[in-house]
């Protein structure tokens, strides 16, 4: 009994993370039409307007990669998050076994 009540737990929070990444999909696929946008829009004339050209290319990536950097991030605390639940997991079914069917 107890076992199917943290299955069902289990299979909740995977499918609040699975909607996470899906979401997280989503937004990078926006994000990279709309990098692909600016970056193919201007022609530049002179070395002034190249500089600046490359500039905001320089900033849009970096943006771009501080978000994939903290997205990462979170989703390894996610994942420790979930380690740590498994682990409590198994503490709890070894405390309920006992330690005679341990032995064996």
């Amino acid at each position: 009994w107890n076992r199917k009540k943290k299955n069902k737990k289990g299979e909740k929070r995977e499918s609040q993370t699975t909607t996470t990444i899906m979401a997280d999909q989503r937004n990078d696929i926006s994000h990279e039409q709309e990098m692909s946008v600016t970056a193919a829009a201007p022609d530049p004339k002179n070395v002034q307007e190249l500089t600046q050209y490359v500039m905001v290319l320089l900033q849009q990536m970096q943006e771009r990669f501080q978000t994939m950097s903290d997205q990462i991030i979170t989703r390894i605390d996610e994942m420790g998050n979930r380690i740590d639940d498994l682990e409590r997991n198994i503490a709890d079914l070894m405390t309920q076994t006992g330690p005679e069917e341990a032995d064996k």
